[in-house]
């Protein structure tokens, strides 16, 4: 049945492949509840659409359904052609007995299973399958799986099949037990750390993700964890810019090689796996490089050059056995829209954010379509579901303006609005005894805008006063935040104390002023802990940042975003809305066998091919409270401990046993029973008799 609206997005459990989707009807312009799974794809704009409710043109990726069916068929045989290292790691990822800890998405496991599939399935299974390449002369595959579905357990699953396997068979070539995880900024650097095998709170350990009886063999195993800036280089041509006295030459690609690799320079046959992988793609300069500048790509081009070049090198002095690219969005730039051409070539699996959302893996978005206020005369749409593109704001917030300057009418509006249910939903959460608030997130189109958005807030012209709060709001400096996400390791941030000595306070000395670099780890760390008890960002509610954040911010208690920028895409819609996404408590209802639904409200991103449910009459309901169940310190002395069983051996031992109805009973005769007996010597052969004795 077609429905205008969907009073239910979630109709599938996150632990089975998904049996139905919503499907939008570009006749009817009516989603309708269709049977079976969503082909692999993606939706792209109408060409010369402007329309709000444009249906857009699905676009398949036709290497991923090809792979899919082939994929389940070798699932439900049982994984013939596996190495007994495989097997067991499967066996043990599916294992109905070990449900008492936290089971694996169905799309974790199909992602993990599609690699092992294309590297240990028996070739007539793979006849067809060509997969290409992005023109360098190392192979890449590519995840592609939506924000919030947890690639990084999907990443230590890949390592430790790849480690466990070359532990066990050191000549079988087709693995790897050193690999590189290559981050695209310090934040999501330091969180990979939990795929350090040998590190405190590893996800091997923490999600059973390893056999406990094979977890010395993973640590046998190398993970080197860069940030994509430690691979920067420098060509010939930029040394000779240089303007520095330092007129040393480009560094060998073996010194490079030990100056990256570090402690794991000797490794051979590397394994990569980049995070966040739509910043790693190959740029030609030639053919696309007043394109690039022409559409203000030029900084992420040369990023990838920096990124990719740097694999490039890796590959020549050591080899890079297989790169695995995991990403939510993995389109190379292209402009105004993403194209069939932007989308990475080598994507083997995809779960994107449609199948999230109706899977219940992230939160359900609930976008503007309609308000009380007089429509746009040419759409009839809500103004505020892209207020950016209101011809009373766009002009407005493209000036150069100072923070003072007044918002327009329809921004405050907007926010009002936005920001009465974001107070209703503050006042849930505190009532329900939530540590932290829920949080607002507003992305702006420039600096300037983000300024007058923080000025506004700071004299109250949004009259919402608990979002007023200074000591909530967060105006985040891209560029400062840039510059800290570059870093390899967080800058050490040395203040004064706030508390003089008795008898000090006159003489106590200034505060000293933080360097930039300890202005920026400072921010990162606020950014970073936004939503997290106990940490600088704790108290955080309302985030204000210029384009796009992030991609290391994965806060879990964002409720609410506004957009006051250009949305050229669907992708960037996808890449902002994602930042908003992350699920707060994975628990299934028992009556249903789904995820509950949590929410977040969205203004300003005409996210227009995204079903959405009807946003009802109420803001998004609280999170279910959760009472953290942990050791008491100051009861050490009664702690249980249970011994680290590698394994049980058994000894069979034989046990003798005798029927004594079976045994025949022995008689003895007296008489025929000698009990003297007459020795004598021996002499040539004959007994001396004269010589007896008795015995």
């Amino acid at each position: 049945m077609a429905r205008t609206t969907i009073d239910r997005l979630i109709i599938n459990s996150p632990y089975e492949e998904p049996r139905q989707h919503w499907r939008y009807n570009r006749e009817t312009r009516l989603f309708e509840l269709v049977e079976g799974r969503r082909p692999a794809g993606y939706v792209v704009a109408t060409p010369g659409s402007k329309s709000f409710d444009d249906p857009g043109i699905f676009v398949e990726i036709p290497l991923v359904n090809q792979i899919r069916p082939r994929v389940k068929a070798w699932r439900e045989a049982g994984y013939p052609g596996v190495t007994s290292i495989t097997k067991r790691l499967l066996d043990h990822w599916r294992d109905p007995e070990e449900f008492n800890r936290r089971r694996f998405f169905f799309c974790q496991l199909e992602a993990v299973e599609t690699l092992i599939w294309l590297t240990e399935a028996p070739p007539a299974e793979r006849v067809g399958i060509e997969i290409p390449g992005d023109g360098g002369d190392f192979d890449r595959r590519c995840c592609k799986m939506a924000t919030g579905t947890g690639k990084t357990i999907v990443m230590a699953m890949v390592i430790a099949w790849h480690i466990l396997n070359k532990v066990a068979n050191p000549q079988d070539a087709r693995f790897s037990k050193n690999v590189l995880v290559v981050a695209p900024g310090l934040t999501v650097k330091k969180r990979l750390a939990v795929l350090e095998p040998a590190g405190a709170g590893n996800y091997y350990e923490a999600f059973d993700i390893v056999p406990s009886a094979l977890l010395d063999k993973l640590r046998q195993g190398k993970v080197l964890i860069r940030n994509w800036h430690a691979l920067a280089w420098e060509s010939e041509e930029q040394i000779k810019k240089r303007k520095s006295v330092d007129k040393r030459g480009a560094k060998s690609d073996e010194a490079y090689t030990r100056e990256v690799l570090g402690e794991m320079a000797n490794a051979r046959n590397l394994l990569v796996i980049n995070d966040e992988a739509h910043h790693a793609w190959r740029v030609n300069w030639e053919a696309e490089g007043k394109y690039l500048r022409q559409h203000g790509l030029r900084d992420s081009a040369e990023e990838a050059t920096v990124w990719i070049g740097g694999l490039d090198r890796l590959h020549r002095s050591r080899g890079i056995l297989t790169c695995y690219d995991f990403s939510a969005t993995p389109f190379a730039p292209s402009g105004k829209k993403s194209s069939e051409e932007a989308l990475f070539g080598w994507i083997v699996s995809d779960f994107g954010l449609n199948d999230a959302i109706e899977s219940g893996l992230v939160k359900t978005p609930r976008v503007v379509v309609r308000d009380d206020a007089v429509p746009d005369a040419k759409t009839y749409k809500s103004r505020l579901y892209h207020i950016y593109n209101d011809p009373d704001v766009k002009d407005d917030l493209n000036r150069q303006a100072n923070p003072e300057e007044p918002l327009p009418d329809l921004v405050l509006n907007a926010y009002y609005l936005l920001g009465y249910d974001w107070r209703e939903t503050w006042k849930a959460w505190k009532a329900a005894g939530l540590p932290t608030p829920p949080v607002m997130i507003t992305v702006c189109n420039r600096t300037e805008t983000a300024a007058r958005v923080k000025h506004a807030f700071d004299s109250r012209r949004i009259p919402i006063d608990e979002l007023c709060n200074p000591e909530g709001i967060l105006h985040i400096d891209s560029k400062v935040l840039e510059e800290a996400e570059a870093k390899e390791e967080p800058t050490a941030v040395v203040e004064a104390s706030d508390e003089a000595e008795d008898g000090e306070e006159e003489d106590a000395p200034v505060e000293r002023q933080l360097t930039k670099a300890e202005q920026a780890e400072r921010l990162r760390k606020i950014v970073d802990t936004v939503g997290k008890v106990g940490q600088p960002g704790e108290k955080i509610q309302n985030v204000i940042s210029v384009g796009m954040l992030s991609e290391g911010w994965d806060a879990k208690t964002v409720t609410h975003i506004m957009g006051l920028r250009a949305f050229t895409s669907q992708l960037l819609c996808e890449q902002v809305v994602g930042r908003g996404l992350r699920r707060t408590s994975y628990e299934v209802n028992p009556q249903t066998g789904l995820l509950e639904p949590e929410y977040v409200n969205i203004f300003g991103v005409p996210f227009t091919f995204l079903p959405h449910e009807d946003s009802g009459d109420g803001p998004p309901p609280p999170p279910t409270p959760k009472t953290a169940v942990e050791p008491d310190p100051t009861k050490a002395e009664f702690e249980i401990r249970w011994p680290n069983v590698v394994r049980i051996e058994r000894v069979l031992q034989p046990t003798l046993t005798l029927d004594w109805s079976k045994v025949q009973p022995l008689e003895l005769n007296a008489a025929q029973t000698p009990q003297v007996a007459e020795l004598a010597p021996v002499l040539e052969g004959k007994p001396d008799v004269t010589q007896i004795s008795r015995i």
